[in-house]
């Protein structure tokens, strides 16, 4: 039995690596299961329908070219919001949501931006979130600006699928190359064009030369490169798939490895066509003799929510006072999470199961009500868990003969040998199973069971100051629903409290949130006293008390006041447990609302593999910036640990300033189950809207150069940033589910942990210096301080790359490191370069930890050993962009014309003269 459940145990392992929020799989060369959602905040246009279907179809022929006859798109669901009309050709979905969509069709994050772009954050090779494209750009009407719906898609599903990169970068768009000119950052070389910037007034336009900058030495900032509309390059897909002839992705052979490009940052400098041949969906296909079909479509239709509890009552659900707290959560997720409109029933089980409630649609207060008057009141017996299912499905076929798409919140504390057995028919139903595992040892099964039907896994320890699974109730809300409708959660927390000890705070309330403001107060043994005072000072009574449950809670009546909501909670008892939760809904339906949503990068892993910790805050699906984002990590065993997350464009976090904090998490304590839980908090003046482009995304194509004449699209219009700052505080809490950790050893963990990768590394070159700066990584990852680093450089990229440890070794012996994500500096004079063969210094750097383990090898830097050729026939007068003017030029200018104005009028005089004379001599 014991060899069966560890073989249990590492099969549940082995399926839970392969996890993702994407349901999309590679079947005969085709995928299959894409999703396309659109938001339901799209106002209702068949078009974009058609759009759609349009867009992938021409993707699909032109992915199976681009990728030598190896992929094609075979079939895509899409996902209609509830809102639109019926039609007889929509069905109803099953799995498919926004919250699985491969690609959302939403209005874009900035108004004015159409950019297509990929939500990606993870490490290049890895599957990024989503597509995101706007109504505009699948309706075509943004072809000019970012090309061909068709070749877009194909470029964002590489992204996608294939963790690569864009082959230009906006914050470098030029660079010093091997010609030892200005080249525009792109792959390949090949590509030809102009480069100009567009200076528009008044509602017109003009364009001029690109000037170059007296300290970069290279062009302008607002300089632009312009293709010429004629080419015969074939490559890149990820620079410019725009381009007529542009058909390949950039390979080996013709990858521009020296352009300061995302792709090459990201990836080693390695071309997307190197990373995906090595990707899995590669490694298992080979190129087809035949044509593929077009892809098939199936239109969904998002229907009323059905939801189905299935809450376990056995025996073992009477101990740490599990009952109690289940019902208390159930509770929450009864009076405030689940949505008006929606359908709920509920189930009770031990060794059998009790219908108690059969679907009714909550319309009001009175619905709720009577639901939670059928929460279970005492455990006993054993644990059935295909029982509570099975009368699960009964109960939503008795009420909707179709269980597609139904929901079903199981939650259980108990291992079941059996449950296993209906694994095949749950899989086949159509139903979500979302699983809340109560304590260490719920039964494992049951994860499977989420993981096919696409549900959601928490995980709750028997500690409940955590307030574990409140939140994991809380979590709960409709994937289809629109934003405004959920349930968002503002504050969780708890403490362990002596007789008449307080437990006191403040509540953030933004002008984002405020309707149907719930309080809810928990303890284990005697109510506590309750205080609560809105942003004014005025006290909040009339809380209702509910013995049985031991829980309090008010609504706030309308939209509550915006600002700082302060509660006092005393206890009433020795070794007390309270908890308070907040949760709020957007107060208007036009404007979105901010959120937190946080994940692990793996559902599942073993010592000594790092996890790592993503959250975003956002606001609809614009990033929030500058906020303060705390990770809670639970155990099994309850043991927390807490970790501030950043967005600093190092170490875990790829990308600066994106709206996604991150961190890597390594303090493992046991094996078994982790539940993570994460607060954002936005000081005043401290957090921002985003008014960046997105990065992974398509090009925007400012103008082509036909004929030799540049012709110039209309400007993307411009952000006031002033616009986008949030002047107000605000709160949110999210959890981000459950991961199980396997081979953990017990007793003080070894270290081997190396440092984190440098992938910010950037350097300059000020007159026999070599200047570096980058971010500190840490003696574990990102936690720590590095014994030491070792710098290496060369005048061959490659050979820096390939063979470090051979490299010119830079002398570091006083640069004393600082403490992780910290800024570091260093400058060096190099050595032994020759400017005859070098063009360039390339600069890469390892770290070393106390334990003498290495890093992976950083982003390799480099620097020019030239003044780089700006373009042949530059603007008279112009050198310098920030001034504008060369003064010296003008004034030799001037000079210039002077004199060559009185030697013109010398000779005008001369010629009169003689004129003069010759006609004088005449006369007389």
């Amino acid at each position: 039995m014991v060899l069966f459940k560890s073989f249990v145990f590492f099969l549940l392992l082995y399926l839970l690596q392969g996890s993702s929020a994407s349901f999309v799989r590679l079947h005969d060369n085709g995928y299959e299961d894409i999703i396309i959602a659109i938001d339901p905040s799209v106002p209702e246009d068949e078009k974009i329908i058609q759009g759609i279907q349009e867009m992938v179809t021409t993707a699909s022929t032109y992915l199976f070219e681009a990728t030598e006859k190896r992929f094609f798109f075979k079939n895509v669901s899409i996902l209609i919001p509830e809102k639109w009309r019926a039609s007889p050709q929509y069905r109803k979905p099953k799995h498919e949501s926004y919250t699985h969509a491969d690609v959302i069709v939403a209005l874009p994050a900035i108004p004015g931006r159409d950019d297509p772009y990929t939500r990606q954050f993870k490490e290049c090779g890895e599957k990024a979130e989503y597509i995101h494209f706007t109504p505009d750009f699948v309706l075509g009407k943004k072809q000019n600006e970012y090309g061909e719906s068709g070749k877009v898609f194909v470029h964002e599903w590489a992204h996608l699928r294939w963790g690569v990169f864009d082959e230009y970068n906006d914050e470098q768009r030029f660079y010093e190359g091997k010609s030892k000119k200005i080249e525009a950052t792109r792959c390949s070389t090949g590509i030809s064009g102009e480069n100009r910037v567009q200076n528009c007034q008044g509602g017109s336009c003009a364009l001029r030369r690109c000037r170059t900058d007296s300290t970069t030495k290279l062009y302008e900032k607002d300089c632009q490169f312009f293709p010429d509309k004629d080419q015969t390059e074939k490559a890149s897909i990820m620079f410019m798939q725009s381009i007529d002839s542009v058909v390949e992705f950039c390979n080996k052979n013709n990858h521009n490895k020296e352009a300061p490009s995302l792709q090459n940052l990201k990836c080693q400098h390695r071309s997307t066509w190197e990373v995906i041949s090595s990707s899995e969906d590669f490694q298992m296909t080979t190129p087809m003799e035949k044509l593929p079909l077009s892809p098939v479509f199936s239109l969904l239709r998002s229907s009323e929510r059905i939801v189905c509890l299935v809450l376990d009552k056995s025996g073992s659900m009477s101990s740490s006072d599990r009952l109690n707290r289940m019902n208390q959560a159930a509770k929450h997720f009864l009076l405030q999470t689940v949505e008006n409109g929606s359908w709920v029933g509920m189930v009770n089980f031990d060794s059998t199961a009790t219908i108690v409630s059969q679907l009714i649609q909550i319309k009001s207060n009175t619905e709720r009500s009577n639901l939670v008057e059928k929460l279970p009141n005492v455990a006993l017996g054993g644990t059935s868990i295909c029982s509570g299912i099975d009368s699960a499905f009964k109960v939503i076929e008795k009420q909707n003969p179709q269980i597609d798409g139904s929901e079903i919140v199981l939650l259980t504390d108990g291992e079941d040998s059996t449950a296993r057995n209906c694994i095949d028919t749950v899989s086949q139903s159509g139903a979500i199973i979302h699983f809340i595992a109560l304590g260490p040892s719920a039964d494992q099964a049951v994860i499977e069971m989420s993981n096919v039907t696409g549900g959601k896994h928490y995980y709750a320890s028997d500690v409940a100051e955590n307030n574990g699974l409140i939140d994991a109730f809380g979590a709960l809300t409709s994937e289809n629903a629109d934003p405004s409708q959920k349930s968002l959660q503002l504050e969780s927390k708890g403490s362990s409290l002596t007789n008449n000890a307080w437990m006191n705070d403040t509540i953030t309330i933004d002008s984002t949130v405020g309707k149907d403001t719930f309080f809810l107060v928990t303890w284990q043994k005697q109510k506590p006293s309750i205080f609560l005072w809105d942003p004014i000072g005025a006290p909040i009574n009339n809380f209702m008390a509910d013995s049985n449950s031991k829980m309090a809670y008010i609504t706030i009546p309308g939209t509550a006041q915006v600002g700082s909501w302060a509660y006092s909670l005393q206890s009433s008892a020795n070794n007390e447990i309270l908890t308070i939760t907040v949760t709020s809904r957007a107060a208007n339906s036009s404007v979105p609302p901010i959120t937190v949503n946080a994940k692990m990068n793996k559902d599942a892993n073993s010592f000594p593999n790092p996890m790592i910790i993503y959250a975003e805050v956002l606001q609809g699906y614009t990033p929030i910036l500058g906020a303060t984002v705390t990770a809670i990590i639970e155990s099994n065993s309850g043991h927390t640990e807490v970790l501030e997350l950043l967005d600093n464009g190092a170490g875990a976090d790829s990308f600066k300033n994106d709206g996604v904090y991150s961190r890597y998490f390594t303090a493992y304590t046991q094996n078994g189950r982790y539940s993570l839980k994460v607060r954002a908090h936005g000081g005043m003046h401290s957090a921002r809207r985003s008014f960046q482009y997105p990065a992974n995304r398509a090009v925007y194509i400012p103008g082509w150069v036909v004929n030799g004449n540049v012709q110039a699209n209309p400007p993307r219009p411009e952000i006031n940033e002033d616009g986008q700052t949030v002047l107000e505080n605000f709160s949110r809490t999210a959890s981000g589910g459950a991961f199980v950790m396997s081979q953990v050893p017990s007793g003080p963990l070894p270290d081997v942990f190396p440092p984190s990768q440098i992938i910010d590394l950037h350097a300059t070159f000020d007159e026999d210096k070599i200047n570096l700066t980058w971010t500190a990584p840490g003696d574990d990852f990102d936690i720590g301080t590095v014994k030491q680093y070792i710098i290496r450089t060369s005048g061959n990229m490659l050979d820096l790359r390939d063979d470090f440890d051979n490299a010119l070794q830079v002398d570091t012996s006083n640069l004393l490191p600082s403490e992780a994500n910290s800024e570091e500096t260093f400058a060096f004079k190099p050595g032994n370069i020759s400017e005859e063969n070098d063009t360039h210094i390339f600069i890469a750097i390892q770290s070393v930890d106390k334990s003498n383990l290495t890093s992976k090898l950083s982003n390799i830097a480099q620097v020019a050993l030239f003044v780089p050729e700006a373009d042949p026939s530059p603007d008279p007068g112009a050198s310098n962009a920030k001034s504008g003017v060369n003064i010296l030029t003008v004034v030799l200018s001037v000079l210039a014309a002077v004199v060559l104005l009185s030697l013109v009028v010398g000779i005008i005089v001369h010629v009169f003269r003689k004129k003069s004379s010759r006609k004088h001599s005449t006369t007389f």
